[in-house]
């Protein structure tokens, strides 16, 4: 693939109320390229396809080794990370030469090009109250044992970056609805059942039965499909289901 070109079409917005326009550019390959490499390369020479300087393209991104989950963006219309989208894997799948498609999240609000603001999201974790509360910052001594059968499935909820990628591809999601997401959820599931956390889990279900909580769920699984570390998302809110229906009639008959 000696001198040839990696073609981009980029989803441009100079601010969160101008409006969206397309860009073009064309970057020289290189083998091993991923596509926050491809747009690091539009950033130290920021000309577009027509030969036109232009105003770098702004993204996000932190770690480059998917963990971070801020490189959240559209491309070739899936929601996935910049970092682990491999050119050479992209190609494989569209043939060399045809465009790469960059679009931000469309469920997020766009603060300049593919950056988004996914503060929606960590709102979502305080109402779910997504942590282990501590009293004091005084040493309390060693914790208790979190069960090996539980905490084999509760560490790969616990790998989630909060990158968006679940709110994406949820069709519940939308301006219509205050839908928290799959990951809030999830996380749920994660902190009622640390042997800490669960002591305040009566607080987080009640959290989940809420408008926008665990019933606006409709069961797409298209969350499952799209998360970057694989968690099974469809599994623990069909668990999180189970257990809000539970508490429902239990706190219906100690009224």
């Amino acid at each position: 693939m000696q001198n040839k070109f990696i073609n981009l079409k980029i989803k441009r917005q100079d601010g969160p109320n101008s409006p969206p326009w397309w860009e073009e550019f064309s970057i020289p390959y290189k083998p091993n390229m991923n596509v926050v490499s491809v747009l690091m390369e539009v950033r130290k020479n920021p000309v577009n396809a027509k030969g036109e300087k232009t105003n770098p393209v702004v993204w996000e991104c932190n770690c480059l080794e998917e963990v971070c989950g801020a490189c959240s963006m559209l491309i070739n219309g899936m929601p996935r990370q910049a970092c682990s989208a491999l050119i050479d894997k992209i190609y494989e799948k569209t043939g060399f030469g045809k465009p790469i498609v960059l679009e931000p999240l469309t469920k997020f609000p766009v603060i300049r090009d593919l950056m988004v603001d996914r503060q929606v999201m960590f709102e979502n974790l305080k109402k779910v109250k997504a942590w282990v509360p501590v009293d004091g910052s005084f040493p309390i001594g060693r914790g208790p044992r979190f069960p090996d059968r539980e905490h084999r499935w509760a560490y790969i909820i616990s790998r989630c970056m909060t990158c968006g990628c679940c709110m994406e591809a949820c069709p519940n999601v939308n301006a219509k609805s205050k839908f928290i997401g799959p990951a809030a959820i999830a996380q749920v599931r994660l902190f009622n059942t640390h042997p800490i956390g669960e002591m305040h889990k009566e607080g987080r279900l009640d959290a989940l039965m809420e408008t926008g909580g665990i019933q606006e769920c409709g069961n797409s699984q298209n969350c499952r499909k799209v998360c970057p570390k694989e968690i099974p998302l469809t599994t623990h809110i069909a668990a999180m289901n189970k257990e809000t229906i539970k508490y429902s009639i239990r706190r219906w008959f100690t009224k």
